[in-house]
């Protein structure tokens, strides 16, 4: 092939990526000495080269480069042509050509350039916003060198999209990330800021704010610039099961980016648009939603959805119309029957008062500006980590009561925090409540079904019983939307004889053992024992954490036997990788113990003495 110009090669090698499906950079180029004319320029996969963290001004992050030697090299002839000099083909990592029209390719300064369509296209922001952004994640950047932000800017430079997270987001993603709901509410309801939330759920059942971003639209490019960044920030990794509005641009967005994760609609995103949908086709409200709540949540087997839906839809006239019809192509992605053993850590709900998510309504009303917002940013996340330390401060000190003789309840009476072994023992006590019947019996499979009747909601469930396998799965569907087994399964497994829960429904990340390195057992009464060993612990660092920080020769005193212990350890449980962890410890900053009577514990980084006094002590390891 030849070109006219290293410009035009450069636009060739870029639709050859479009089409194998991979983004490209600039690599290099270089001018002649004498007639100061371009002679030669190299372009690459956008993977090109090793691994290190970007200085760009505009956008500090750690770079995607995994090095991949993909690359063309191209000259220029005396008669002006160029020419392809050398050409690499092999890549080290998947491409993707199916969603190859989603990739862009990249300027030096790692911003985003724009297709013709989206030209033009920007932040909808106040006059002097984008000024007070940059400079404040600037220097939030400066306070602590783990904060991350990127921009996406658009050809006339002009600031596009934006997404930052503190560095606890990126830490709370390695304990809590198996769940993460995309929250658009703020951007759809047309709020003042174009504000969407990355949000998880800790194992206090609590919301972890995993990143944040400003968009200027709901396209394709948009979701996919936003989630490629937000899995850098998160070491190119996703989650296990994402939740999202219903959009067709997302769901594409997603399966591009994370083809690995379950991507699920919220609940509360679907029902709150059927009376939106029923008043424009003036239906019958009433009836309609009781029927389409006995379809969607009542449902056992796919074929009885599908024998319901297809009967709502013809007695209320509406298989026509296009929304009903999106919502039965995408069921797979909303409706529970299709959720067998995935659970959505409490962040799907029938409702968005229910959800985690409406934690963060309380500071985003429908006339907060951007200014507005980032000021508040930092007391956002003050008063998450508060209510999070002050549970685990709870944990360590104070043992839930017992509510019953029930050797379920004893069985995770120290493994659950507080708030989940609260909300499983109500399922232990209304398990009193309901009264089962034997359906049926497949001695092949050594599956039995039963039905169960629940006195105190009035309401029939069917429990699926598989002794071979361990697994019981309950039409409540509470597993998969809260992560505990139900009353109804555990009046199944008190009826069959079976009084230990499988451990595959105990789910470590509602444990106190939730941001444990390694998995938990799958013998529960060992990770009991473990959960005593942690709670004795961290109640004998409180005290030490006190003593430690009355002078200074003490807190050093303290401090070299925390790193002595931590050394010790390290060697008894990683063996061969005891001088890696003595290495990464000496690295990091002194931690000041901070004593506060009615604040969270705060982290310092300056090892300087803060003054505050107290009566409660917290010791942040």
């Amino acid at each position: 092939m030849e070109f006219d110009s290293h410009d035009e090669a450069y636009s060739s090698y870029k639709e050859y990526a479009r089409s194998v499906g991979f983004g490209t950079a600039k690599l290099s180029s270089r001018r002649s000495r004498a007639s100061k004319e371009f002679i030669d320029a190299k372009f690459s996969c956008i993977r090109y080269g090793s691994k290190q963290q970007s200085d760009d001004a505009i956008n500090p992050r750690p770079s995607p480069k995994i090095g991949c030697k993909a690359s063309m090299h191209v000259k220029r002839r005396q008669d002006g042509k160029w020419y392809i000099h050398s050409f690499v083909k092999e890549h080290n990592h998947e491409l993707l050509p199916a969603q190859a029209h989603f990739f862009r390719s990249h300027k030096n300064s790692a911003t985003a350039t724009r297709s013709q369509h989206d030209k033009g296209r920007r932040l909808v922001l106040e006059s002097g916003d984008a000024q007070v952004l940059l400079e404040t994640f600037t220097r939030m950047q400066e306070e602590n060198p783990k904060f991350y932000y990127a921009v996406d800017l658009n050809e006339q430079h002009q600031l596009r999209n934006l997404f930052w997270v503190d560095a606890k987001g990126m830490e709370d993603f390695n304990n809590f990330g198996d769940v993460v709901c995309l929250d658009t509410t703020y951007f759809t309801n047309k709020y003042r800021i174009p504000l969407v939330l990355f949000v998880g759920s800790n194992h206090h059942v609590q919301p972890t704010l995993l990143g944040c971003g400003l968009i200027a639209d709901e396209t394709v490019y948009t979701f996919v610039w936003l989630l490629q960044t937000w899995s850098v920030a998160m070491g190119d990794r996703g989650p296990r099961v994402m939740l999202t509005d219903q959009s067709n641009e997302i769901k594409t967005a997603v399966a591009a980016v994370f083809p690995r994760t379950q991507h699920c609609f919220c609940l509360y995103y679907i029902l709150e648009k059927v009376p939106r949908q029923l008043e424009y086709f003036s239906l019958w409200n009433d009836a309609f939603t009781v029927k389409f709540h006995k379809c969607v949540f009542k449902s056992w087997t796919e074929e009885q959805f599908e024998k319901r839906w297809w009967k709502l839809v013809d007695k209320f006239h509406v298989r026509e119309v296009e929304w009903f019809q999106s919502l039965y192509e995408d069921r797979r992605l909303w409706v529970p029957t299709f959720f067998r053993d995935v659970t959505f850590a409490s962040l799907s709900a029938y409702s968005r008062a229910e959800s985690l998510n409406s934690k963060f309504d309380k500071y985003v009303q429908g006339d907060t500006s951007v200014n507005e917002f980032v000021e508040q940013y930092k007391a956002i996340l003050e008063d998450m980590y508060e209510e999070e330390a002050k549970a685990d401060f709870d944990a360590w000190h104070e043992v839930p009561e017992l509510k019953s003789p029930s050797p379920f309840e004893k069985q995770v009476h120290l493994i659950y925090t507080h708030e989940i072994f609260t909300k499983f023992q109500l399922e232990v006590l209304g398990a009193a409540a309901c009264h089962l019947k034997k359906e049926s019996e497949d001695e092949r499979t050594t599956t039995t079904v039963y039905a169960v009747k629940d006195f105190e909601d009035d309401q029939n469930y069917v429990v699926e019983w598989n002794v071979k396998g361990s697994e019981i799965c309950c039409s409540c569907r509470s597993f998969e939307f809260k992560g505990y087994l139900c009353r109804h399964g555990i009046v199944v497994l008190q009826m069959s004889g079976v009084f230990s829960i499988p451990s595959k429904y105990v789910l470590q990340r509602w444990t106190n053992a939730a941001r444990s390195r390694k998995p938990v057992s799958g013998k529960l009464d060992e990770v009991q024992e473990r959960v005593r060993r942690f709670n004795d612990l961290c109640r004998r660092a409180i005290i030490l954490g006190e003593e430690g920080s009355l002078s200074q020769e003490s807190y050093n005193i303290a401090l070299s036997a925390i790193r002595e212990g931590l050394k010790q350890c390290g060697s008894v449980n990683h063996s061969g990788e005891e001088e890696n962890v003595s290495v990464e410890r000496e690295s990091e900053p002194q931690l000041d113990i901070v004593i506060s009577s009615n604040k969270a514990p705060r982290l310092s980084e300056t090892g300087k003495e803060k003054g505050t006094k107290g009566k409660v002590g917290f010791l942040v390891i």
